[in-house]
């Protein structure tokens, strides 16, 4: 799981779920889950189960925005103990390829 850029408190059991869930939200253009490729900054549930997702896109006007939105909440609705999502768009700190991990640098041949 790459939880590098939470910078709040550590996640819990059930943020930590919601992490797994999310690994399977494959950026189509990429073939990485969106977890792999540094896109998820933060995940927060609440105690009313609302969870909300603070993450970036890889651009600006990303062409899959929409899909990857609909994947996101649908995967996160589907953990036991969250029932409603939120998803916080952010441009700062702007996505790099520096923020993925080395299993998603590996699986796009990139090495450094």
């Amino acid at each position: 799981m790459a939880a590098d850029q939470n910078k709040g408190n550590p996640f819990s059991p059930l943020e930590n779920k919601v992490m797994d869930a999310l690994q399977s939200v494959i950026d189509p253009e990429l073939g990485v889950d969106i977890v792999n490729l540094g896109l998820i900054y933060d995940v927060q549930v609440n105690s009313e189960q609302l969870c909300t997702i603070t993450m970036t896109l890889t651009t600006m006007g990303c062409p899959i925005s929409g899909f990857l939105n609909s994947q996101i909440i649908k995967h996160t609705l589907n953990v036991d103990g969250v029932k409603r999502c939120k998803l916080n768009l952010v441009w700062e700190p702007r996505w790099t390829p520096d923020m993925m991990t080395r299993y998603a640098k590996i699986l796009l041949g990139i090495h450094n």
